[in-house]
């Protein structure tokens, strides 16, 4: 069953990405794993640029627990896309991403998943909860879109 295709519109966090000469597969379309690396590195700017989140010094860190992407159109080199991401939900430790990429100037998906981060102590990998501060900022960008699969 395909999945209702995401409109820019739903996204309140839109995240630009150059794609890269490397990411082409031997096809001449970006490869499917680096689907993956846009979402890991849309959802870290995310926690970084609106909830303040130092990756190299803060005693917590996400790990990526489960991710999925749903293709609808192609990608390749020289493309400029952009990532809309929205939280699905704010756990004690985790969060829950949707994301979107789009390319540029069009408005609805070209490819759309899901992306789990749960929060560990960065020294012994324990789970912790998400701080107050982090959860605070980032219930702006908590949206349900999953009633439209």
């Amino acid at each position: 069953m395909k999945p209702t295709i995401r409109q820019r519109n739903q996204y309140r966090f839109i995240f630009p990405i150059q794609t890269r000469w490397a990411d082409n597969d031997l096809y001449g379309h970006v490869n499917n794993v680096t689907y993956y690396s846009y979402f890991d590195t849309a959802a870290n700017a995310l926690l970084i640029q609106k909830a303040g989140f130092n990756i190299h010094h803060s005693p917590i860190i996400g790990l990526v627990v489960s991710s999925s992407c749903n293709f609808m159109q192609e990608l390749s080199y020289p493309e400029i896309i952009e990532v809309g991401i929205a939280i699905q939900k704010i756990g004690n430790s985790s969060l829950s991403y949707d994301l979107a990429i789009f390319k540029q100037g069009q408005n609805h998906a070209a490819a759309q998943g899901n992306f789990v981060h749960v929060f560990v102590e960065r020294e012994h990998k324990k789970s912790t909860p998400i701080p107050p501060e982090m959860r605070d900022a980032l219930k702006h960008y908590l949206i349900n879109l999953s009633n439209d699969e």
